[in-house]
């Protein structure tokens, strides 16, 4: 379990200070970390468009829809012969994340979804396994006679990005193929809200199964929202299955308004917060919010200097480690915000994935304190049952520095991990 950036020793693990574990390799490998995923495999084929081809296939710009898989097919062949197809790449939404945890952390992950059980050279499937980590454990997925799913996203002259699904045999998940011993082991299960879109299909009572999995063994259950639109036409469905299993929540501005009814995302975070312990709130520009619990007698004050917006003093406690609401005898709501790493990249390579990078970067930080935790037991830290190993504030740097890197490259999924140090952008990045 690698960590990245610049860490004072005494809370680095594995460490091997008196009264501690030891830090030899062989014992470090006796116990499973690995973060669990539930998706919807699918391969993202990126296309410039004009206005008029959205018209022709009845695509609402700006929206995700589903389109049949012959329209699809037909689609796809008419951009490819006129050079249109900018580039095919493993995609999903928990693929990503799942791919990025791994290049992050060095460590294993496992995909529960369904693949086509025919796989030849340079088909879609085939596209999809050679992107992908070879530190995501794929040996759980399910054969489908369907072909693989497709996100086609259709860039127009202005920017916008509008997303024609064909589902392929994306949905085909059965609960049979949810092994009960990954998700009960693993140190958090990943969800997305595409997967629960239509509770007539198999991937839907899979993930509920995993989740009730997940919620006896009280590991972390980490939802996605997607989109608005969809959060929106299902609104206290989600809300009530948040409620449930969900520990963390992770969105973006128009999904928080559509979950929340609430424009401010400091506001909607907080009261996303009466809903879920952990939140990860992206807005684009203007960087990205964290909120959560902490019990107060385990609350610490930043060092920073206090910001109001709508809430006075909002980041007085950001430099806490979150709780679990249920595990507060006094929960204290407590949020942090950052602004993009750098101001953001010179050039803007790619929008798409980059909430998913900072999933990923939350993710790493809740596996490593499972990590810790078994690793190092008699550590300081483990005297509070934090969720995550890290505090707030630390998070919300972490997760913002895998955004900037998605925003600098072409693809979703990253191409390397982060570099150890970076002492010339900031000396102590890591060390809150």
């Amino acid at each position: 379990m690698k960590f990245p950036g610049k860490r004072k020793n005494k809370h680095y693990f594995p460490v091997t200070d008196k009264g501690r574990e030891s830090a030899d390799p062989h014992s470090l490998q006796t116990e499973p970390f690995y973060v669990a995923g539930i998706d919807q495999l699918l391969v993202d084929i990126e296309c410039r468009v004009g206005p008029e081809f959205l018209a022709a296939h009845g695509l609402k710009k700006g929206e995700s829809q589903i389109m049949n898989d012959a329209e699809a097919e037909t689609a796809y062949r008419q951009l490819k012969a006129e050079g249109k197809v900018q580039g095919e790449y493993a995609g999903g939404s928990v693929g990503n994340t799942l791919h990025n945890y791994s290049v992050l952390s060095d460590e294993r992950s496992v995909t529960l979804g369904a693949i086509t059980k025919d796989i030849t050279v340079g088909d879609y499937a085939f596209k999809y396994i050679r992107n992908t980590s070879s530190k995501v454990d794929l040996s759980w997925l399910q054969p489908s006679a369907n072909p693989m799913g497709r996100a086609m996203c259709f860039v127009t002259p202005d920017g916008e990005r509008t997303f024609g699904i064909s589902k392929g045999c994306m949905n085909d998940l059965s609960p049979d193929f949810i092994p009960e011993d990954v998700i009960a082991k693993a140190s958090a299960l990943l969800i997305s809200a595409y997967i629960l879109r239509d509770e007539k299909d198999p991937i839907f009572d899979a993930t509920i199964k995993a989740c009730k999995i997940a919620k006896k063994a009280k590991v972390p259950v980490v939802m996605t929202l997607g989109t608005s639109f969809l959060i929106e036409s299902k609104r206290d469905f989600f809300r009530e299955f948040i409620r449930e299993y969900v520990t963390c929540a992770a969105m973006n501005g128009e999904e928080a308004f559509a979950l929340t009814g609430i424009k401010d995302p400091l506001l909607a975070a907080q009261s996303t917060l009466d809903l879920t312990d952990l939140v990860l709130l992206t807005v684009g520009a203007h960087g990205l919010y964290l909120a959560g619990y902490v019990d107060e007698p385990f609350a610490r004050r930043t060092t920073y200097k206090l910001h109001t917006k709508s809430i006075v003093e909002y980041n007085m406690y950001e430099f806490s480690r979150p709780m679990r609401r249920c595990d507060c005898l006094k929960p204290v709501k407590i949020y942090t915000h950052i602004n993009p790493f750098m101001g953001g990249p010179n050039i803007i390579k790619n929008t798409n994935g980059a909430g998913d990078g900072a999933l990923a970067a939350i993710l790493h930080d809740l596996s490593a304190r499972k990590y810790h935790q078994t690793k190092v037991p008699n550590s300081p830290k483990n005297l509070v049952n934090s969720l995550t190993y890290s505090s707030l504030s630390q998070i919300s740097k972490y997760a913002n520095r895998v955004s900037f890197e998605v925003l600098a490259q072409n693809s979703p999924r990253l191409m390397r991990a982060l570099p150890e140090r970076e002492d010339n952008l900031q000396e102590a990045y890591w060390d809150t």
